[in-house]
């Protein structure tokens, strides 16, 4: 702002300069436009005295000035106009005046259009640039911040526990419950997505869906979907529903919780949030967040990509902002009495991360474009779709980091995935936020799987259904 106000101070004085009688200047004034000032920039003083000078203007007395003095007046009718210098004055002109007087009437116009902008035009600039610069500096885990802050329980320790006990091959998970896993932003595009999860829980006879929803769609409207599969889900098999979110999912399945509970109370045994940006996320505020730099531009491409090519919503990322969430939050709050797990991590960002692929689908040839050698008639051949998240993720962790000094999953820092009176899950292990739904290509056999991991946390749920869980 200081360097804007120094600005319109030079060119304050550069307008009052203008106005004045500079040193070595011819200056032509007549009757009729009493301030014109003809300024010749190019004289110079010489030995060679020109016999006379041209000037083409109106009639009526022209002065001539030379240093600040009066050299000569003379009068005229108009049209061409040929002077007599006087013995005393010796100048050599090089520039029509004619030129001149257009070059300063541009630079005075100019001038006085730029004077002329209102000082609030400036400083919503400078506002733009401070909120551009700040991003989500004071929005990060705003949640811890909230008064009265409910405190949340550490189950990593009991968490670790059951991970061993499933890596043990001690499955504890009872049949009495439907487990509902629900995907996150932009799952419909990747078919993987909760895959092995479901195969893994169905091997060992247990009720598995993975929820049916728009996974673009704004939180509300995926609230609304997840409450009538939940209702539908207790309706057919009779049993409790524990709900497992990873991402959105989570954000989408804790307002089902929270804006539908009374129809929900007695068909829900529980909520684990995996990774979920149930405060917001810095990603979605710091591209969408209003009173911005290029805010509109940003908007523009992002609606193109969601509602042009992805079918979706622009509300699915608006309402990961942290003000969408901040209003959201205001309104509807989390059932006191549901079993709550929220589980957190924070990505790698060494080059192994950067060069590591995920399985996120895959493409089916008919047996007649297969090698006849490996395959009979009636088989069909599968090639493996790998992409690089793993370094998007890297990627984003790093620019959270750096920018902002925090530990994240490469999405959702780990304050904006903690929820307020929930049990806390945060394993000390390198896991980026696609590690838990997507398979890798680098398995290391020595380190759980997603979906054992996924079981020791609903494991963890059950016992705290129950009252039995010890943190």
């Amino acid at each position: 702002m200081e360097i804007l106000k120094l600005m319109l101070n030079r060119m304050q004085l550069l307008k009052d300069k203008m106005r004045e009688v500079p040193e070595n200047i011819i200056a032509f004034t007549t009757e009729e436009e009493v301030d014109e000032e003809v300024a010749l920039r190019n004289m110079r003083t010489s030995g060679t005295k020109p016999s006379k000078l041209s000037y083409q203007g109106s009639s009526g007395p022209i002065s001539y000035f030379l240093n600040g003095n009066l050299c000569q007046s003379v009068s005229s009718t108009g049209g061409q106009r040929n002077i007599s210098e006087s013995e005393n004055t010796v100048m050599n002109i090089t520039a029509p005046a004619s030129a001149i007087n257009s070059i300063s009437s541009s630079l005075g116009r100019a001038g006085q259009s730029l004077l002329s902008i209102p000082l609030n035009i400036f400083g919503g600039l400078a506002a733009r640039m401070e909120r551009t610069l700040r991003g989500s500096t004071h929005d990060i885990g705003w949640l811890q911040c909230t008064d009265p802050v409910t405190p949340v329980q550490d189950g990593t320790n009991r968490f670790m526990e059951l991970l061993a006990m499933t890596r043990n091959g001690e499955h504890i998970l009872p049949d009495r419950l439907v487990y509902f896993l629900v995907p996150g932003l932009f799952s419909n595009h990747f078919p993987l997505y909760f895959v092995d999860t479901k195969n893994f829980l169905s091997k060992l006879g247990l009720t598995c869906h993975i929820a049916k929803i728009h996974s673009e769609a704004s939180v509300k409207t995926n609230a609304y979907e997840l409450k009538k599969q939940i209702e539908n889900l207790y309706l057919y098999y009779g049993k409790k529903v524990l709900v497992f979110g990873h991402s959105k999912g989570g954000v989408d399945a804790a307002a089902a919780m929270a804006m539908h509970w009374p129809d929900l109370k007695n068909k829900v045994a529980g909520l684990a949030l995996v990774q979920s940006p149930y405060g917001g996320t810095p990603i979605a505020s710091d591209i969408l967040g209003e009173g911005q730099i290029a805010e509109i531009e940003k908007r523009t491409i992002l609606e193109l990509l969601m509602c042009r090519f992805i079918k979706g919503d622009m509300s699915a990322l608006e309402d990961l902002t942290y003000s969408k969430r901040k209003e959201f939050l205001s309104q509807y709050a989390l059932p006191v009495d549901l079993p709550l797990i929220s589980f957190h991590t924070e990505a790698s960002t060494d080059p192994q991360a950067l060069a590591t692929l995920y399985h996120i689908a895959h493409v089916e040839f008919p047996s007649v474009i297969a090698p006849s050698s490996f395959l009979s008639s009636n088989q069909t051949v599968k090639i493996p779709i790998m992409a690089p998240l793993a370094t998007a993720m890297a990627a984003c962790a790093s620019y959270l980091e750096l920018r902002y000094g925090e530990k994240s999953d490469g999405l959702v820092t780990r304050k904006d995935a903690e929820v307020p009176g929930s049990v806390v899950v945060k394993p000390n292990r390198k896991l980026d936020h696609a590690w838990m739904v997507n398979p890798s290509l680098a398995i290391n056999v020595t380190e759980p799987d997603a979906p054992q991991l996924c079981e020791a946390l609903l494991a963890l749920l059950v016992e705290i259904g129950q009252g039995t869980s010890k943190p």
